[in-house]
């Protein structure tokens, strides 16, 4: 479908797409396609989006042909409609240089979650930059009683997509006023990072290192996060990192075994486990509320008292 833009400015071309986890409920998509088409975005859906196969939407072979004739298309922005799993299924057989092809044509490839491994193997094979962000379905197809479109999320959508967005803010922890770094601003999604390390789809380390690293995740044990984060640790990828910045890890259960174990216990761990500054508060996860970021792009950290600024330019 297709919805005009607002008369003051040019359309912004926004592609849906299904490249992982099936949609179980067409009509949300179709709202939010009506709701990107009310932010000034011409919006498609891709002719494979609503496809299904067991857990994935439309077999591999489906999936794999959408991500290249939206790269062929190359939109302003391509953007999933959701996560799930699939696009480790197609790594080794997407046409990498074609995607960066869209890039350079001006695509923003546009998600998180399992969407990860899209933007770490774009970037491994190419260098090019890609954005996490919103997707179709976790932020824009709420019902008005689950709060709608949020509008930070709809917000840092459309300055990054006019070419505005060039810095975001949040608030952290005390302690780290003062905190100055500068490097390659990448990340995502926590368990999709660390399914790709040790293959050649996850950003070489002369790529990344000296980075600021940005990480999320859901349905995780806290014990899980810190496994994961450790992994990392001693893989020397965080160790190589100027700032790690932690988003938001959502919708895991206590038990009783945990005996007061949390997410603080998990940040105290791994801030024992390495002198890289970890900063909390990011915006960022599989939440209503959450911030565009590049990946991909150098950037640089700096903190004021509480206040936290990650900025990219042009």
């Amino acid at each position: 479908m297709s919805t005009q833009a607002h008369a003051a400015q040019p359309a912004l071309t926004l592609t849906l797409f299904s490249p992982s986890g099936v949609v179980q409920r067409a009509p949300l998509v179709r709202q939010a396609a009506r709701r990107l088409g009310a932010l000034g975005f011409d919006v498609t859906i891709d002719e494979a989006a609503l496809a299904r196969c067991q857990r994935f939407a439309g077999d591999d072979e489906t999936r794999l042909a959408a991500i290249h004739r939206i790269a062929n298309a190359a939109p302003r922005v391509a953007m999933a409609t959701r996560g799930g799993y699939g696009l480790t299924r197609l790594l080794d057989r997407i046409d990498w240089r074609r995607l960066a092809r869209s890039v350079a044509r001006g695509t923003m490839w546009l998600g998180h979650s399992d969407f990860t491994a899209l933007h770490c193997a774009l970037h491994a094979h190419t260098g090019a930059a890609a954005w996490a962000g919103p997707m179709a379905l976790g932020q824009f197809a709420r019902s008005d009683a689950e709060g709608g479109v949020d509008e930070v999320s709809a917000g840092c959508l459309g300055e990054a997509a006019r070419g505005e967005l060039e810095a975001i803010g949040f608030r952290t922890e005390a302690g780290f006023d003062g905190l100055a770094r500068r490097g390659l601003l990448w990340g995502g999604n926590l368990a999709m990072l660390c399914s790709l390390v040790g293959t050649r789809h996850f950003p070489r380390a002369e790529q990344v290192k000296g980075g600021i690293l940005y990480l999320e995740d859901v349905n995780e044990h806290p014990y899980r996060i810190e496994r994961s984060l450790l992994q990392l640790v001693q893989a020397g990828i965080v160790t190589t990192q100027r700032a790690l910045l932690l988003g938001h890890f959502t919708n895991y259960k206590p038990v009783p075994a945990d005996r007061g174990y949390g997410l603080r216990s998990v940040i105290e761990r791994v801030r024992a486990a390495t002198k890289v500054p970890v900063l909390t508060g990011l915006p960022f996860g599989h939440v209503p509320m959450l911030v565009t970021l590049p990946f991909g792009r150098r950037a640089e950290l700096l903190v004021d008292g509480r206040d936290a600024y990650v900025a990219w330019g042009h």
